[in-house]
């Protein structure tokens, strides 16, 4: 296990720090900095773990106050104990797997498969598959669990219009579909009084769905935010927040208005919230941090911490109980000899996992 961290600060302050950092030990067991340059003490502990297996990720959960987490790996999902990074536990056949959600009134977790779309639902405590639903609208992604309603909503890439479908956690029927403004919506959150808001990526919008009647009843622009991916709501401030690449934004729940913009890195594909704490925590594949973000009041907010973590981290999935803060993501190593160049528009080839990594942060 290593352990790293970098803090955001001022310069003559990141200056001062770096001159204490290079007299400092070349090895450290749990390597923390402290910061205080908004008159608020903040300290970030980063875990490092080598988790090993197979496959790429898009999606982790973690299970509130347990230390479970599950980790999307393309083929299958792993368990991993949070405090050690221990595989604890595999749930296998989840083609193109995605996301994960728990339902713990019912004791059923749910996993969507992108590549025979269908949602494996498994037993929360033997992690035994219970049984895989199909899911017509085809393109899933995003899954989420919602306590008001007591179901599994899914955000899906469907054709010619996107897609939320409402799982009911017991049987594992279809219970409603609403159709979406755009083709590639994102992550969901619920106000826990029967409204349910979902990033719209390439519109770059939120949509408003009434639970009630299972139907689209607002559409809100997100600019300055280009691409919304990540999303939570805080209940207690009736605040959501959007998170994008470089600029994410903070809503009036009640408005739709932007009230408040954050600077993060670049490639961010999901976020992490902390009610009890106050914070906001928004990964940036591209940049290789995680920002960290103190909710001060309802409309304003002060990035307190830049926390190193790898190339390509962009989800993240935060236990509010334990207060840690999950990521994971493989290492890949180049692509097979004679691999064509990537087309204009297209990924470059992947080579072949030679690493999985998973992190926590603490404080």
């Amino acid at each position: 296990m290593l352990c790293n961290l970098v803090i955001y600060a001022p310069n003559a302050l990141r200056g001062f720090m770096i001159r204490r950092l290079l007299i400092a030990p070349a090895f450290l067991s749990a390597a923390t900095l402290l910061l205080s340059s908004v008159g608020h003490a903040q300290t970030f502990k980063v875990a490092k773990f080598s988790i090993g297996g197979d496959g790429g990720t898009d999606y982790l959960t973690a299970e509130p106050g347990t230390g479970r987490v599950f980790v999307s790996r393309a083929t299958h999902v792993m368990v991993i104990d949070g405090p050690t990074g221990k595989v604890i536990g595999d749930i296998p056949d989840t083609p193109r797997t995605h996301g994960i959600a728990l339902a713990p009134k019912s004791g059923h977790g749910f996993i969507t498969n992108g590549g025979d779309s269908t949602v494996t639902m498994f037993d929360l405590t033997s992690l035994a598959v219970v049984k895989k639903i199909k899911v017509p609208t085809g393109g899933l992604d995003g899954i989420m669990y919602d306590d008001y309603s007591d179901r599994i909503i899914l955000t899906n890439h469907s054709r010619p219009a996107g897609t939320v479908v409402a799982i009911d956690p017991k049987s594992g029927d279809l219970v409603a579909t609403v159709q979406l403004e755009d083709d590639s919506p994102e992550g969901a959150a619920s106000d826990g009084k029967g409204k349910i808001f979902v990033n719209n990526e390439g519109k770059s919008t939120i949509q408003v769905i009434d639970e009630k009647t299972m139907t689209a009843i607002a559409s809100w622009p997100l600019a300055p935010c280009e691409g919304p991916t990540g999303i939570a709501y805080d209940r207690a401030t009736d605040r959501i927040f959007a998170g994008c690449g470089k600029t994410s934004v903070v809503l009036d729940a009640k408005t739709g208005k932007v009230v408040a913009t954050i600077t993060n890195g670049d490639g961010v594909d999901a976020l992490g919230w902390d009610p009890a704490q106050k914070l906001i925590y928004i990964p940036a594949g591209r940049d290789s941090n995680v920002t960290v973000v103190r909710q001060d009041s309802p409309d304003k907010y002060t990035v307190v911490a830049t926390v190193a973590t790898m190339r390509g981290a962009k989800t993240i999935s935060v236990d509010a109980q334990k207060h840690i803060a999950y990521l994971f993501q493989p290492e890949y190593g180049p692509p097979p000899a004679g691999t064509p160049p990537p087309q204009p528009g297209q990924r470059p080839v992947r080579g072949p996992v030679i690493g999985a990594y998973f992190f926590t942060i603490s404080h």
